[in-house]
């Protein structure tokens, strides 16, 4: 797969690469050969061990199961029995011939909540989170002629030396380009020792490269989809519940 590939998204600004891969561990899962249980831990079942998958082996089960959860989600719509699961699947004939996965059709739904908070908010809401995880005497100077600056803090590498660092906070639904990634690194030149730039889109590849430069100050990329992992791995503005998933390879025997 070709880099161009793996940083195509879909219209829900979902990279289509992760996308798949998500669907295709899910598909294991279904099957028996993936187990679950442990939220963000996948391991292979007795099953899944003993059993190698060929390419054609691989594409008849994501075939099965596409069909399965396709007509599960008709038969619920039919039924009129809650609704459909948070996700859309392909149902086109030509679809299931080639094997397609099928593509989220919702935005994370603590993604969305980030997004709707007032420019400033976002800012201080930015401040908490860095302070969750070590940074000191974090302080939000985000105003009108901030030189792009939002804010600024104090990392303990240990006890006797301290990193200044100013982070950036764009509250936005799109790509942070490269010229944005220099400008804030012009704004932190001089000033402190690191930069944070912390969004709710995703930073383009040539946005990458400019934060990773080599003889500059290095600039810490954080996107959405890293937000919200640093979100829930502190549980901040989250309470946990037990959700049980269906196992479908289970029923599979009865039918």
């Amino acid at each position: 797969m070709s880099q161009e590939d793996r940083e195509r998204r879909n219209k829900n600004n979902i990279l289509h690469f992760e996308n798949q891969v998500h669907w295709a561990r899910q598909y294991l899962v279904w099957e028996g050969l993936i187990d679950s249980s442990r939220r963000g831990i996948w391991t292979l079942t007795p099953e899944g061990a003993k059993t190698h998958l060929t390419e054609e082996q691989s594409r008849q089960l994501v075939q099965k199961w596409v069909k399965i959860h396709s007509e599960r989600m008709r038969s619920r719509e039919k039924s009129g029995k809650g609704h459909a699961p948070a996700v859309q699947v392909e149902t086109k004939a030509a679809a299931e011939v080639e094997g397609e996965v099928p593509e989220e059709a919702e935005e994370n739904e603590l993604l969305l909540v980030l997004q709707s908070l007032a420019p400033d908010g976002f800012e201080r809401l930015c401040k908490r989170l860095l302070h969750e995880y070590g940074l000191e005497k974090v302080v939000v100077t985000g105003k009108s002629h901030d030189d792009g600056i939002d804010g600024t803090g104090l990392l303990r590498l240990n006890p006797f030396v301290t990193m200044k660092v100013l982070f950036q906070c764009k509250k936005i639904r799109k790509s942070v380009s490269r010229a944005q990634v220099g400008d804030f690194r012009n704004a932190v030149m001089g000033r402190a020792d690191k930069g944070i730039l912390i969004t709710t889109g995703w930073f383009s590849p040539d946005a990458e490269r400019e934060a990773n430069r080599e003889g500059v100050i290095p600039i810490e990329l954080v996107d959405g989809e890293r937000l919200v992992e640093l979100f829930e791995s502190k549980q901040l503005g989250l309470r946990r519940k037990e959700v049980f998933e269906v196992d479908y390879s289970f029923f599979e025997q009865f039918r």
